[in-house]
């Protein structure tokens, strides 16, 4: 083996080890990272708000931080509430959801036609009763931790992000320095997408409580959250109230195709063409390796790192984009030929 070649096995043989090691340090320090991960991406979001209060309402920048921390705290507050209200909706209504799956999977198995097989109905029924009164329990007692975990994990991001956004230089960057490169386009995804994707948790949670259907308004929390999730996220939005509308004691097949059709629409429009013209063009992300981003992030982080794994590839792009070494990766990521070079 001749001397460049070894030098490049060696390289990507080092690359390869740290790499490696780098995910097992993110993995072991997820807790502590990703309340900062999170409290930097509202801070992102909230910096601006803190600039209009200080230079245009001439707010003291304490003042303008702490309107601003209320506001996210309100809304942590009511996104909790709503939660919580919607898991006693849940509660309350077990009685009549696990009648009507009952009913659904006896007229299921009425139709199938077991007997022509020799297999008695009740080897298939019974596991299947059993196992949809087990996880509507589970589900409760599921979206419980999961409400004590976003209450613990949220006081440590507030406390994150009163440091940020009361720390040096918050304000006052550089315009046309390093970080301005990095900030201004993470910045303008953030926001943008934001926006998009509370345009969409309000019209399908708007369009569920029009059709009474239970949970609307957790459902689209849901449709908003996910929406931050590229590709699979609206899908997943789409089909996830299906469950409850089948098990509804009041279900109608109207009700129904209404409750995937409208929202997946309302998916589909804001997906593939608001959005593109808003965010898609500026990220310039090739779809494999936003999938293969959120694969990777979605294994490190769970649901936590599905959510900003778009993000932080957009900053890890830019941030290569800024060094001759580096360029190749932010090419192999990009959906065009050549990124954007560092003006």
């Amino acid at each position: 083996m001749n001397q460049p070649t070894a030098s490049r096995v060696q390289t990507v043989c080092l690359v390869s080890l740290t790499v490696v090691t780098i995910g097992a340090v993110l993995k072991w320090l997820a807790p502590v990272m990703v309340p900062f991960v999170l409290a930097f991406f509202f801070s992102q979001i909230l910096s601006p708000l803190v600039r209009v209060l200080v230079e245009r309402l001439r707010m003291p920048r304490i003042a303008a931080v702490v309107a601003a921390l209320t506001l996210a705290f309100l809304v942590f507050v009511g996104t909790a509430s709503l939660i919580t209200t919607s898991i006693g909706q849940l509660g309350a209504n077990a009685a009549g959801y696990q009648q009507k799956a009952v009913r659904l999977i006896n007229s299921i198995t009425e139709w199938l036609p077991f007997e022509l097989f020799g297999i008695d109905d009740t080897m298939v029924t019974e596991p299947l009763k059993r196992y949809s009164i087990g996880t509507l329990g589970n589900l409760l007692l599921g979206t419980t931790n999961a409400i004590l975990d976003l209450l613990s994990n949220g006081l440590l991001v507030l406390i994150f992000l009163v440091f940020l956004l009361l720390g040096p230089n918050s304000l006052s960057r550089p315009a046309d320095g390093f970080w301005e490169k990095v900030d201004r386009p993470v910045k303008r995804y953030l926001i943008a997408k934001g926006l998009l994707s509370a345009a969409t948790g309000l019209l399908v949670g708007l369009v569920l409580s029009l059709l009474n259907v239970d949970l609307a308004l957790l459902f689209g929390l849901f449709a908003f959250l996910l929406n931050f999730i590229p590709n699979i996220g609206s899908v997943i939005a789409t089909l996830l109230p299906i469950p409850v509308v089948v098990a509804s004691p009041d279900f109608a097949a109207t009700t129904a195709v209404l409750a995937i059709l409208v929202p997946g629409a309302i998916q589909f429009t804001i997906g593939n063409f608001i959005e593109p013209m808003l965010v898609g063009s500026s990220l310039d992300l090739s779809p494999v390796a936003i999938l293969l981003n959120l694969i990777i992030w979605g294994m490190l982080w769970g649901i936590v790192g599905m959510l900003l794994s778009t993000p932080i590839l957009v900053i890890l792009k830019i941030l290569c984009e800024q060094f001759e070494d580096t360029r190749p990766l932010a090419r192999l990521v990009s959906a065009s030929a050549e990124p954007a070079r560092p003006g």
